[in-house]
């Protein structure tokens, strides 16, 4: 399991593709919004350089609603 926060580039994603693709759980995309100042799970045009959070096991469901 990551414990350290890392950083990715990223095009043509949504923060759901993210999160399921490199912390297991696309309803953690909260986390990475969270993490990066974003509010919305879907991310503009053009290459990205995100902060992600640690992998947790613990987290899951962050969905839309955030509970």
């Amino acid at each position: 399991m990551t414990t350290k926060t890392r950083t990715i580039s990223v095009a043509g994603a949504t923060l759901y593709h993210v999160a399921a693709q490199y912390l297991g759980d696309a309803s953690q995309w909260n986390r990475i919004a969270s993490l990066n100042g974003l509010a919305d799970p879907w991310l503009p045009p053009g290459v990205l350089t995100l902060k992600l959070p640690p992998v947790s096991a613990t987290a899951g469901n962050g969905g839309i609603l955030g509970y």
